[in-house]
């Protein structure tokens, strides 16, 4: 695998506001059952878009795509709304991230890598996505499936990467992840 060029990549990412970012080995990323269990039980995005379980896959399938990938760029960004307990004031900020997602999958892209991303939440670039009329995504390059839908646990990462996870008072901590190998 050819390996990304690190100083590149940092004056890239430095043109952004990325809060942390580690490189990490696909292999050392865990996917656990428990995390579709939660999404399955708890989440209404859960059996309605592409972007989650079940469309995604098995989770075994999610496995061995990010298994398929060599490494991982996983980042996080900072917004800050006036009340955490509006959702919809949270879930607007979102948008600047996914922005930021886009240009580090471009960057890769540009230095030859084929990428693979998964990131916050569920898709909602539609208002009705067409996995609930049984059509294909309607834009598949630009839906990324949430984090969560591949089984992995963001707050584990976060803490073995000793990266923030909680900056209190009325900030969000978005994180994304981009999966890359040799094109």
């Amino acid at each position: 695998m050819t390996e990304l060029d690190t100083a590149k990549f940092e004056e890239f990412i430095s043109a952004y506001p990325i809060y942390e970012y580690r490189i990490l080995d696909t292999s050392d990323l865990s996917v656990e059952t428990r995390v579709r269990q939660i999404c399955r039980q708890e989440c209404e995005r859960y059996g309605s878009t592409w972007a989650c379980p079940p469309a995604v896959g098995t989770l075994e399938a999610c496995e061995k795509r990010i298994r398929s990938y060599g490494k991982a760029v996983f980042f996080s960004s900072v917004a800050e709304v006036s009340d955490l307990m509006n959702m919809q004031e949270m879930l607007s900020t979102r948008d600047a991230h996914e922005e930021l997602t886009t240009e580090v999958v471009g960057f890769l892209k540009e230095q030859g890598f084929d990428t693979f991303t998964l990131s916050t939440e569920s898709c909602d670039i539609c208002e009705t996505c067409a996995y609930t009329q049984g059509e294909p995504c309607r834009f598949p390059e630009r839906m990324h499936p949430c984090l969560e839908s591949h089984g992995v646990v963001v707050s584990e990462i976060v803490e073995k990467e000793h990266m923030e996870y909680n900056l209190g008072g009325n900030t969000i901590l978005w994180f994304s992840m981009v999966l890359y190998r040799t094109a």
